[in-house]
């Protein structure tokens, strides 16, 4: 049997909904992840659960008996509402934490048994046109195809481009237009029930689109106590920028990275000691450190010739450099000449790189997640090891040893099993609590001694000097016990993620 021109339809139809289908799988996962946390856990549940309601779906697709074309359509048109529906939903619902998890798995549960039942339905109505080895290759060839390209497209160009307010709304747009091809193909516009709803669909969805950016900015507004002034969605995550009272804090999928009033405290921590330690650095890599601030800091040593920042976004970078909320704090230093880039991601950089430095500073985000953590690993560190040279010092940020003690004690472990010679250091900062960091050292010569020699009184800084240094290399007695029982992390064992998950944070 040859393809008639309504086999061709429902076969593209497929792609379509294919398409659309991974995409909004996708997409919830992604708004699960930014606004419940747990990135790993949110894309297995959203996923799995869609992939089960499309399983349950296709059993639900035997109750239909007549006009299969029609209730075709009329679930194409019932999908093209909800996925055009499916942000705004979470961002209202968004305010009401109790419910939100259970209400992202619901609606994944309802979108998948749609698309399950449209897939069996399409097949059976194939039967008339082509034989039925040949109609289910064709079908589940087209639906997969869909998967495979909207996976492609979600990735470089939904996310990135048309972000997570608009993506619904061009998956949705997508269902009509295979609804309306095949109402005005077989003529189905006639029958009431099918107008109706067509009409409905329009109606609702322009409405949505609408309010889109306003709803969008309500719910960014209730996920934070000050003012929202900047949102944006990269291909990897989601940046906002708050201020009150001409102070701003600066966040990315919800984790403060800093806050204007206080962040001086933190970057000449994870600067100015690593730097003095080292007899003349000249070379610097930064790992992270979008921002700027670190690189402030590092453009204060005169014997600094060269800076290599890596950070695996660039659409924090380009703000950093640009934006006057960011340029106003980092004094413009990622424009020095001495400054180059690398985007991508650290983990790699640190593997593949031939440079040799004399300081490697780390500033990425705490181990809330496997895929992070991996730039905590024993592995990472022993790379970090090898492009140092004979004299060099890393630091990396460690978190809170208040907070997470049993995290920020597995990070030195972890650094100390890759052959450094470790320092810790913590200082108290206002919007962050009691925050720690872990120097790693090659040449272990004097240590003690150049510690007590470290001379920040000759720097331009605002809070660090000679008399806070003993606050930072000091943490009192019995601080830290545990550490015996503390085990290091690997990729093969990431531990940090645990015990970071299990750490005090309510306390602060």
């Amino acid at each position: 049997m040859r393809d008639t021109p309504v086999s061709k339809l429902l076969q593209w139809s497929l792609f379509a909904t294919g398409f659309s289908a991974i995409v909004a799988e996708y997409l919830l996962s992604t708004l699960a992840s930014y606004f419940i946390g747990n990135a790993i856990i949110q894309w297995t549940l959203v996923v799995s659960l869609m992939l089960f309601a499309m399983g349950l779906g296709s059993r639900l697709s035997s109750i239909f008996r007549n006009n299969l074309l029609e209730h075709f359509i009329l679930l194409e048109l019932a999908l093209s509402l909800l996925v055009s529906l499916s942000s705004i939903f979470v961002f209202i619902i968004s305010g009401f934490t109790d419910i939100l998890a259970s209400f992202i798995y619901l609606y994944s549960i309802v979108l998948g048994l749609l698309v399950g039942i449209e897939i069996p339905l399409v097949i059976r109505i194939n039967n008339e046109h082509k034989s039925l080895r040949v109609n289910l290759a064709s079908v589940l060839e087209k639906d997969y195809l869909g998967s495979l390209v909207g996976g492609i497209f979600f990735a470089f160009v939904a996310l990135p481009i048309f972000g997570l307010t608009y993506t619904p709304f061009l998956l949705g747009t997508i269902n009509f237009l295979v609804a309306c091809v095949l109402l005005f193909y077989t003529r189905l516009f006639r029958v009431s029930r099918v107008k109706y709803f067509l009409i409905l669909n329009i109606a609702v969805v322009l409405t949505a689109f609408y309010f889109a950016k306003p709803i969008e900015l309500y719910s960014e507004q209730v996920k934070y106590r000050d003012k929202v002034v900047v949102q944006l969605q990269s291909k990897y995550q989601k940046v906002v920028v708050t201020e009150w009272n001409g102070q701003h804090w600066f966040y990315i999928n919800g984790n403060l990275q800093f806050c204007s009033i206080d962040e001086h405290l933190y970057h000449e921590v994870i600067v100015h000691p690593a730097v003095l330690l080292h007899p003349m650095a000249q070379k610097v890599l930064v790992l992270g450190g979008g921002d700027g601030l670190a690189v402030r800091e590092l453009l204060k040593h005169k014997t600094i010739e060269s800076i290599t920042l890596v950070d695996l976004d660039s659409t924090v970078v380009n703000l950093a450099m640009h934006h006057p909320i960011f340029t106003s704090s980092n004094l413009h230093s990622l424009q020095d000449p001495r400054v180059k880039f690398q985007f991508g991601d650290a983990f790699h950089y640190v593997q593949n790189a031939t440079e040799l430095y004399d300081i490697v500073i780390i500033d990425l985000p705490d181990p809330r997640s496997i895929q992070i953590a991996r730039m905590y690993s024993k592995e990472f560190y022993m790379s970090v090891y090898n492009l140092l040279g004979k004299e060099g010092i890393m630091i990396t940020q460690a978190g809170s040893p208040a907070y997470a003690s049993k995290a920020y004690l597995s990070i030195e472990k972890t650094i100390e099993q890759s052959n450094f010679n470790t320092i810790k250091l913590h200082n108290h900062i206002t919007s962050m609590g009691e925050w720690g960091w872990i120097i790693g050292v090659k040449n272990n010569g004097k240590l003690d001694k150049r510690i007590q020699y470290l001379n920040f009184d000759t720097l331009d800084t605002r809070w660090l000097n000679n008399q806070a240094k003993p606050m930072i290399f000091q943490f009192g007695k019995n601080r830290f016990s545990l550490k015996d029982s503390i085990e290091i992390n690997t990729l093969n064992n990431p531990k940090l993620v645990r015990y970071y998950s299990e750490g005090n944070w309510a306390l602060f």
